[in-house]
């Protein structure tokens, strides 16, 4: 039988929906400066190749996996973790170019999205682009019981050429963000690789996301949800075998992620808003670019030091003070100490 998946848009489902719409809505209308975009982007993509393959079982903590990511060398780290690290990079990297694009979906994307993830790691044995030809099994990572058996080797060729077909028939008539979810479900259940599934499966369901304009100006990442909790990840996944295939429960949990994540990015994009409204505001006190810079950091932090000030503004700690006392003076910030027995100062905004 062909695939067509099961599942009801539940009041809950619909919440999420309409909420998710409301975040796109807002990103779509107001007016972020390039550079904050740019920055969450960087963030947001070194989150989301930290936590995707953290979830696999890589041991790079997210310190570890930003130096990595601006080309730092890091001691201590596996070949194997770094290089999967590197390579969700580079297939999100990859996915980006597919941003707003109508044309159909095809296997060999989805292989190439494969081969990228996994070249190079655990010498090969993934076999990049190849549908496996053995039987493998999804287990416990704890306990190492086998949880799924995936079907036959034979039937995979068969259940990806139905699985890409239904994407294409059904991607303008769904919606696409339950589209996403059904498409990083039932990618996991077919397992069509040897490894690399669950990540290529994420990539898949950002990619479709990208593809129908729900990309967010690439500021979430779909990843962190699941990684802080991953019992509840697995639990959802599981729970559509342990309901006869009906997806309902899953969509559930992966709206209500993405959901969380939209959410986080209103109350940065709002608070960026305001905090540029500030920035405005006191840039007519006539600031040198250093004391702009500090204005920014004590913002985002709240505080600052005269230490922090000279790193964040690189100068000398003369010049740091002399720029603190000229804000004190125009009254842009105000001295506290830091205890009653510690006279040490640090200023905040007035």
């Amino acid at each position: 039988m062909p695939f067509e998946p099961k599942f009801i848009i539940t009041p809950k489902i619909n919440k999420a929906l309409v909420e998710i719409e409301r975040v796109r809505g807002f990103l779509d209308a107001v007016n972020l400066k390039d550079d904050w975009i740019r920055e969450m982007q960087a963030k947001a993509l070194v989150l989301e190749a930290h936590h995707s393959t953290h979830i696999e079982g890589t041991a790079i903590n997210l310190d570890q996996a930003y130096d990595l990511l601006s080309g730092k060398k890091v001691a201590g780290v596996s070949h194997d973790d770094e290089k999967e690290l590197l390579n969700y990079k580079k297939a999100m990297d990859f996915i980006s170019k597919y941003l707003g694009k109508e044309d159909p979906l095809s296997e060999g994307l989805v292989r190439e999205l494969h081969k990228i993830t996994v070249s190079g790691v655990r010498g090969g044995s993934a076999q990049p682009r190849a549908y496996r030809e053995i039987q493998n099994y999804v287990a416990n990572s704890r306990t190492k019981e086998i949880i799924y058996t995936p079907p036959p080797l034979l039937e995979v060729p068969h259940l990806m050429r139905e699985f890409v077909s239904w994407i294409n028939d059904n991607i303008r008539e769904i919606s696409a963000i339950l589209i996403a979810g059904i498409v990083q479900f039932q990618f996991v259940h077919i397992h069509p690789f040897i490894d690399g599934n669950g990540r290529t499966a994420r990539l898949l369901s950002t990619l479709i996301l990208y593809k129908t304009g729900y990309d967010f100006k690439r500021l979430f990442t779909i990843s962190e949800y699941y990684d802080k909790d991953r019992p509840a990840y697995y639990n959802a996944i599981q729970s559509v075998r342990n309901n006869k295939m009906d997806m309902t429960g899953w969509l559930e949990y992966f709206v209500d992620g993405l959901r969380s994540q939209m959410k986080e990015i209103q109350t940065k994009g709002e608070e960026i808003i305001k905090n540029n409204a500030a920035v405005q505001k006191i840039k007519k006190k006539d600031l040198n670019d250093r004391q702009e810079q500090a204005v920014k950091y004590l913002l985002q932090n709240g505080k600052i030091t005269v230490n922090e000030y000279q790193s964040v503004s690189s100068c000398v700690r003369r010049t740091a003070q002399r720029d603190l006392d000229d804000l004190l003076e125009k009254k842009v910030i105000k001295a506290v100490a830091k205890s009653p027995t510690d006279p040490t100062k640090y200023y905040v905004l007035l």
